[in-house]
């Protein structure tokens, strides 16, 4: 997963339930120093809460992307997140902004 264009990550989920599954393993992918290159923060939602888990990431460019774990494998997750890290990639390899 490329977190190099990651500025903000919040991720809402209850960790008992089923559908969170691909938001525990999100945030168990991201690199040791993860806290030291972006603002990451975690709202654990009750139990016996209905609110379905939810993940938004802000990338330098200002983007912001809101998904919903529980209808994405991790592996989609993270193909998402890496298409738009590619294009801000090749932007920075060409010098542009």
């Amino acid at each position: 997963m490329i977190t190099k264009f990651l500025t903000n990550v919040i991720v809402s989920f209850n960790p008992f339930s089923k559908a969170s599954k691909s938001a525990r393993i999100f945030l168990s992918l991201l690199p040791p120093d993860a806290r030291s290159t972006m603002k990451i923060q975690t709202k654990l939602l009750p139990r016996a809460s209905e609110d379905t888990p939810k993940i938004v990431i802000t990338f330098k460019d200002g983007k912001v992307m809101e998904l919903e774990p529980s209808k994405f494998s991790v592996k989609d997750l993270v193909e998402e997140l890496d298409r738009h890290s590619r294009i801000l990639r090749k932007r920075e390899e060409l010098g542009g902004n």
